[in-house]
Formats: C-alpha cells, structure tokens, sequence
C-alpha cells in the first residue's frame, strides 16, 4: 500500500510517500480501510518537527490520526464494531486502568498514545488500531465527513464546558479547522452572538460561512474593542482560544465580561507571562479544553452532525489523492487551505 510518512527529523519537510506493508489485525483490534483522513494542527506541528514530537517519534512514521474507514479485518475478542462498518476514530488510545480512565476521565489518560505518533497513522490504504477507539457511523455518511468527528468534538467540548453557549455572546479566537467548528456549534447550541477573529481572510471568510456574526481580522482591527462595542461596553461571556498565540491569549483575556469564561485550546508554545492582579479584577472562570470527553463528546458531537444540525463540508477545503498527500501540507503553510483531506486512491 501507499503511506505518507514522517521520514527525517527536519524541520518544515522530511515527509514522504511510501510503498509500505499494511499490518493485520491482532486480538482486538480491527484494520480500516481508509476512506479519508484529514491533516491537522498536530499533524502540521510534526511536519515542523516541534521539539515535543521530535521526544517520543520513532521514525519512518506513517502520519495522520483524523480518520474515517471501513473495517475490513476484525481481531479476537473484539465486540464493539464488525466486518463492514463504517467507523471513525478516537484519537486517545487510552488503557482504562489509570486514575483519570477510571474516574470517567479517558481523554485525560496516564498512558495516552496516538495514532501517527506512537503507532503507524491513518495517511494510507489501511491502518490497524485498537477496537476500543472505534466509533460506527451511518454507512450513508461520507467518509469525508466521517474524517472530521475526531477534531469536531474539541469544538463540541469547548462549547459545552464552563457555563456552555446558549444565550451569550461567545468570541472564538483562532479560526483554524477547529475554531471554525466551534463557531458552527455555538450557533448550533443557541449563542446568542458569535463572533469570530482570525488573520487568515480565507478562514474569516469561511467563519461566516459558519455563522458568525461577525468576523474581525485581529490585525486591522482591535479585537476587545470590537466586542466591546458589540455588547455596550459588557465583553463576551465566553471567550475561546484557538490560536495559541500570545496576542490571541491576551486578546481572549481583554475582551472578556467581568466573570466570563476563558476555555483555553490552543497550546502556547512558550510561557506566557501573566499579570495575575488584572486577572482578579476581573475574575475570569478559567477553564482548560484537552481533546474530547470519550464517549460523551462524541454523542453530543454525532447528534449535531448526523442531524444536519452543522454541516461540516465548507471546512473541507481540499481533496487529495494519497500520493499527493505533502502538498496539503504545503497547502496549509501558505495559508491557501483551510482543512486538507487525503483520500486513498482506488
């Protein structure tokens, strides 16, 4: 089979396609194969080989954890999905023993792996995984979409964490995949203004799309002083950031009502100084968003989708064959995709 995969610990590239040997299915696992996978934050971050990738990634490493397939082997002892389903994946390969899988908290798991980290990824003809991570979709739902649920459900979890959405105003700051998303589902859920800041014009453009009613480009604009205006000088009661950046950081802080919520996504990728007194002053809830809760998340998440309650194609910026699967990287540092997805060829 054909698999993108990581080859060489460089920045910015070291990505190539390979002909490479799909693994069957041992006791409980299942293999898919692919019907679409999407490039993502993460995905982008081992592309640049971010120095915590570079710690724990044995290379050639086929890539890609965003993924929707049909099972096409099924391992001993597995229950929860047969021959033909169509499934897509969790992305927290959790072990349900540690404190956290016990105490109803998976995706917070001592023992977290991934797939396209720690295993061989979903950027392929085929991928074999852990039965446990599989969850089965309508076999009418297309598997572009499919490839989606897995970083839908971090906008579904932000949205739904701290006071929720319904009836605020909510600012989503960093209009990535995921941040679009987000907007999408606070309108979904019955915030009562969305808006949206970004530097990228095709994302706030496509953040429109989604329902924002307002999408500011942070550049040009102030983005406090915008939502300020907004809500007679009030702020937003929920503020979101995406963009790990420490303007987006500051920018989320600033624009908050006193009391809001700050759901913090996006990872800095350095410390942040933070001046704590203006933080008690105006009291801020903080609250920390890490990947989705399993299974419930993905409950929530399915509902929204499978209803047609969000419609997650305008995301989908580009198709690729699997053999051309780099240039979507390409695509992203330019600015010119807003969600790459890869599908096999064949």
């Amino acid at each position: 089979m054909l698999a993108l995969c990581k080859t060489e610990p460089v920045e910015g590239g070291g990505v190539a396609v390979r002909d490479w040997e799909p693994r069957d299915a041992g006791p409980g696992e299942i293999r898919l194969k692919v019907g679409a996978a999407g490039i993502c934050g993460t995905d982008m971050q081992i592309f640049n080989w971010a120095p915590r990738m570079a710690r724990r990634m044995k290379l050639p490493r086929v890539l890609g954890h965003e993924v929707s397939g049909i099972v096409d082997q099924v391992g001993e002892g597995v229950t929860n999905v047969a021959l033909g389903d169509h499934v897509s994946l969790e992305s927290h390969i959790f072990c349900g023993t540690c404190r956290p899988c016990r105490l109803g908290n998976a995706h917070l798991c001592n023992n977290t792996t991934y797939p396209g980290i720690d295993i061989d990824g979903a950027f392929a003809d085929y991928i074999t995984v852990p039965a446990l991570i599989a969850w089965k979709n309508p076999k009418d739902l297309p598997h572009e979409t499919g490839a989606m649920l897995e970083p839908f459900g971090i906008g579904v979890h932000a949205c739904l964490e701290g006071s929720g959405v319904s009836g605020q105003t909510v600012l989503i700051n960093g209009c990535g995949p995921i941040g679009l998303m987000a907007v999408a589902v606070a309108r979904a859920l019955g915030a009562s203004r969305v808006i949206a800041a970004d530097l990228n014009p095709l994302r706030l453009k496509t953040a429109e799309i989604m329902g924002a009613d307002r999408a500011i480009k942070a550049d040009d604009e102030n983005v406090a002083d915008v939502v300020r205006d907004m809500t007679g000088g009030e702020g937003a009661d929920v503020g979101i950031e995406f963009s790990g950046s420490e303007p987006g950081f500051r920018a989320v802080f600033d624009s908050l009502c006193k009391g809001g919520d700050f759901r913090l996504v996006g990872a800095p990728p350095k410390a942040i100084p933070v001046d704590f007194t203006w933080w008690l002053l105006k009291c801020p809830r903080m609250v920390n968003i890490h990947g989705r809760r399993i299974w419930d998340t993905w409950q929530r998440s399915t509902e929204l989708v499978y209803s047609g309650a969000v419609d997650l194609k305008p995301i989908q910026s580009h198709i690729l064959p699997l053999s051309e699967a780099a240039e979507g990287f390409e695509l992203i540092r330019r600015g010119e995709a807003v969600k790459p997805l890869i599908v096999p060829e064949g």
